[in-house]
């Protein structure tokens, strides 16, 4: 593949007139190269040479864990060390190949090792597994509901082609399923509030955003509202943990697997709740709500513990009313409007405004242990 991007590089110059006029394709192509190792091609013995005269410092070889020569291999076949040796004299002497024929222009081919991309492979499949439709119903039959790390590694245990991927990703066979799931999902899911995901100056670019989505809805209703703000890029100091702004990046565009709840997590099962983020608006409030109540009703949580989970209701409020606000067939409701009665109906009763829900925190972290008090 390397001596066959040589020859697509230089058959380009001939096409786009940049060789020396008079110039006969054959003296510098070859229709049938040799093998071309890294650390071979013309450009690269001349930068070797460069270097070993101390014109020149560079950090190609070692980065591409290639090997410098400033010779011509002597095992290629006359014809093609030929060739080699005319794109060596024209790298040298002519201005627009000499230009071209660098590092900055020229393929990397430094691939990732093998283990690195068997790992990434294994680790790509077992997620699609987990996303698998049957794990995640969302229907008039089985409505969507929050699960756990711990439930979704139950729900593949007797999955025999997931636990034989499983043992090739962790490397062996006496693996601790739970901890590979919660590894998996970890590194593939977002939290639900925006507090838990960005930095302040984070928190500030998605105030931004949202009254950016507040006049682009008024617009879309029919109000004149001048001219939208574009609001700014997120940077990865906005965001709390770096998996975070890969999943989502400058413009925060959802590319999670999995939504987490945090500090959510119920008593008999401490493993993180999550939902499917492949689920619509109205299919995450379904499952959250349900969850609420089951915390409220079942588990007897007190307002205090209950309030994170009306946020994540309330947050997604505008977005119900935006897609889910026609008469629902299933529900004969307007599932925006009454998610938002819901919340309200629900803040009020546990003694919470909607600004209360808003301003929600997580509890600071303590400070580090065995820190010595201050004389």
């Amino acid at each position: 593949m390397i001596a066959a991007q040589e020859e697509l590089d230089w058959q380009c110059y001939r096409l786009y007139g940049l060789l020396p006029p008079g110039t006969d394709a054959a003296a510098v192509e070859c229709a049938a190269p040799p093998e071309v190792g890294l650390g071979e091609r013309a450009f690269e013995i001349v930068l070797a040479r460069r270097v070993a005269s101390g014109g020149e410092t560079t950090t190609w070889f070692e980065r591409h864990g290639s090997t410098p020569i400033t010779e011509i291999p002597a095992h290629w076949p006359e014809d093609y060390r030929q060739v080699v040796a005319r794109r060596i004299e024209l790298i040298e002497r002519d201005r627009n190949i000499g230009l071209i024929e660098r590092p900055e222009y020229k393929r990397r081919w430094n691939t990732p090792a093998w283990d690195d991309l068997e790992r990434a492979a294994l680790r790509d499949w077992l997620l699609d597994r987990l996303e698998a439709p049957q794990l995640w119903p969302a229907d008039a039959d089985r409505p969507a509901q929050l699960t756990t790390v711990n439930r979704l590694a139950d729900a593949v245990r007797t999955d025999a082609g997931f636990l034989h991927i499983a043992g090739l990703y962790a490397g062996h066979a006496d693996f601790d399923l739970i901890q590979v799931v919660a590894e998996l999902v970890a590194g593939e899911s977002v939290p639900f509030l925006p507090v838990l995901r960005y930095t302040d100056t984070g928190l500030r670019k998605r105030a931004q955003w949202e009254d950016t989505w507040a006049l682009q809805r008024r617009e879309d209703s029919g109000e004149q509202v001048g001219r939208i703000p574009v609001p700014p890029k997120y940077q990865s100091k906005d965001f709390l943990k770096a998996d975070f702004w890969r999943l989502r990046g400058g413009l925060d565009v959802p590319k999670e697997r999995w939504i987490g709840y945090p500090g959510c997590e119920r008593g008999a099962d401490t493993s993180l709740p999550i939902a499917w983020a492949g689920w619509n608006p109205l299919q995450q409030a379904t499952a959250l709500a349900a969850y609420t109540l089951e915390m409220k009703e079942k588990e007897g949580w007190e307002p205090a513990r209950l309030q994170p989970l009306l946020a994540g209701l309330l947050e997604l409020v505008p977005w119900l009313e935006q897609w889910h606000n026609e008469i629902d067939p299933v529900y004969g409701e307007r599932m925006g409007t009454y998610y938002r009665g819901f919340v309200n109906e629900e803040a009020r009763a546990l003694g919470f405004t909607l600004d209360d829900l808003r301003g929600w925190r997580p509890a600071a972290v303590a400070g580090k242990r065995g820190r010595k008090a201050r004389a």
